[in-house]
């Protein structure tokens, strides 16, 4: 029988920083409260320089703060780095999850509808078509139900619009919406089989760039923004009523314009072909 292998230093330093972070995203330690080192070390039965490093850690992510004659101090939330992907997730865990993803999806708003508007207006022709290669095995995937994979594929392409902007600070805001589509769907948040309206979307945004229609993928990504807020609203009220999360809102929401089921409508140029079936 092998020995257990010993938690390394490190390990117990990531273990105190994820619980702490948790702790204070929550509001279990509360803002302005004293986080007093050494009962840290009791508690968590760590050393006294893993518990500095894990202050060290959340200092830097605006969470804790030194503060003469009181020690270390939890800050309040305006204080800490909202942006930092990390906290981000630790947000989503807490039970102000809802509150987080509309604030992000909000962001998202103001961000990603100018991102294609400028891709339409500054990608090439080969990256049009890359994108709408793309949206094709995003729509095979959501309509198998292949959750983990259409995942992979969704942060695959808000990713490829951001950099199709031509914008370096837009392509670097993909990390927060990789957090935000990847914590919908940890968080039971995403419908087991996506409206069909947001994979139509999604092929939508890819044609208007391969076309160089600014306006018409402004417009669809804006859509695709605003469905995320109402899928996630309904969901959210489904499983607090004691629902499943995976219900779908297809059968409740308003329906929207769009194509007949079956393959997505996509521009003369583009074959689903390259799909994976």
């Amino acid at each position: 029988m092998k020995t257990p292998k010993a938690e390394s230093p490190t390990d117990r330093h990531t273990a105190l920083v994820q619980s702490l972070g948790l702790a204070i995203a929550e509001g279990s330690l509360a803002p302005n409260s004293v986080v007093r080192l050494d009962e840290l070390e009791a508690q968590h039965k760590v050393s006294r320089s893993v518990v500095r490093e894990a202050a060290r850690v959340l200092s830097s992510k605006g969470m804790l703060a030194s503060r003469r004659r009181f020690g270390t101090v939890v800050q309040p939330e305006e204080a800490w780095n909202l942006y930092d992907p990390q906290v981000i997730r630790w947000r989503l865990a807490s039970s102000r999850r809802l509150e987080q993803l509309q604030a992000l999806n909000e962001l998202r708003g103001a961000i990603e509808p100018q991102a294609a508007r400028l891709a339409a207006e500054r990608a090439s022709w080969d990256a049009g078509s890359d994108l709408v290669s793309l949206a094709a095995r995003l729509w095979a995937a959501g309509q198998r139900g292949a959750q983990e994979e259409f995942l992979l594929l969704d942060v695959e392409f808000h990713a490829a619009v951001l950099n199709a902007s031509g914008n370096a600070m837009f392509a670097q805001f993909q990390s927060l919406v990789t957090e935000v589509l990847t914590g919908r769907t940890e968080h039971g948040l995403m419908p087991h089989l996506p409206h069909h309206e947001a994979l139509q979307l999604h092929v939508d945004v890819a044609s208007a760039i391969q076309r160089g229609e600014a306006g018409a993928a402004h417009a669809a990504m804006s859509r695709i923004v605003e469905q995320f807020a109402e899928e996630v609203g309904y969901i959210w009220s489904e499983h607090n009523q004691g629902e499943s999360p995976d219900a779908s809102p297809q059968h409740t929401t308003p329906q929207h314009t769009t194509e007949a089921d079956g393959a997505p409508q996509l521009p003369p140029s583009a074959s689903l072909s390259t799909t994976d079936s």
